[in-house]
């Protein structure tokens, strides 16, 4: 198994008659840690210095859910059908039990996954996301984010503005994730079309509207959860995550300072190392 995302394979298994693409770094020892991709967004776009540092002690798999990235097949609809297709894919292979962290959409559909299937779900880690529509939730400024959702070709602005802080430690962490993503190994497919975004952002618009939203359901979650979020995220407001760890019953929760949506790439060490420090605690039984 290698060592770094950028340098690793894709590998195909077969989910419901596609072809769904996905890559493994790290170690062969301990539960496998798949990871839950945001909006707009394909295996290319995890950073490897979040990724390759969580596989120091990990078995870490990313993948593309139908229809995005390597993978073939129609982009799903909904949160539920998104959820479905992972836990498909999570059996595909051949694993019994994995921890789950999923950032942003991701989150949605991590959370949808561990309702629906907790036997296979050991603990979770929640990243820029919240629970959905529901009572006390907080709703995003929506004409904003649509346009710089919308947009036809993504950019290191619109990226600076949804993820990160407007100041210079802001756009620094910006053009670093950019650079990071947009190596010379990119490949065409890595890019997630605007059609394929208009699919995803329906399905984004109905969680954050209630429809199949996780929130009403957040006390049935009983593993254990790390949830994360920056100090103003803009995309999946911060009181939602904050909503979140009083509603799942053994949620920790951590907010970085100076941060917004993409707290975890702004500070790729510190989170790396409380995700790493949260998963050794469930082999030890939880907190210590």
């Amino acid at each position: 198994m290698t060592a770094s995302l950028h340098t690793a394979e894709n590998q195909y298994v077969e989910v419901d008659g596609v072809q769904l693409a996905y890559r493994e770094i790290g170690t062969d020892t301990g539960v496998p840690l798949v990871m839950v991709s945001r909006f707009r967004a394909s295996i290319d776009d995890w950073d490897p210095a979040v990724v390759d540092r969580l596989a120091t002690d990990r078995r870490v798999i990313v993948f593309d859910n139908t229809g995005i990235g390597f993978s073939e097949g129609d982009v799903q609809p909904t949160v539920r059908k998104m959820a479905e297709v992972a836990i498909s894919f999570v059996e595909a292979l051949g694993l019994t039990e994995v921890d789950l962290l999923g950032f942003s959409l991701g989150g949605f559909v991590t959370q949808r996954f561990t309702l629906t299937r907790p036997d296979l779900v050991r603990s979770v880690v929640l990243v820029g996301t919240g629970g959905g529509g529901g009572e006390g939730a907080v709703a995003p400024d929506r004409e904003k984010l649509m346009s710089l959702m919308a947009r036809p070709e993504p950019s290191v602005e619109a990226l600076q503005a949804l993820f990160f802080s407007s100041d210079t430690a802001g756009h620094e962490a910006a053009q670093t994730y950019w650079d990071n993503i947009y190596s010379s190994r990119r490949r065409p497919e890595s890019d997630v079309s605007l059609d394929a975004a208009k699919v995803q952002l329906g399905a984004l618009g109905a969680f954050a509207a209630g429809d199949d939203s996780t929130l009403p359901e957040a006390d049935r979650i009983q593993q254990p959860v790390l949830i994360v979020n920056g100090d103003n995220d803009i995309m999946v407001p911060t009181p939602n995550s904050f909503l979140l760890s009083q509603k799942i019953p053994n949620a920790q929760l951590i907010v970085y300072p100076n941060s917004g949506h993409g707290s975890l790439f702004q500070y790729p060490e510190a989170f790396t190392r409380d995700v790493l420090g949260f998963l050794r605690a469930q082999e030890n039984d939880g907190l210590r």
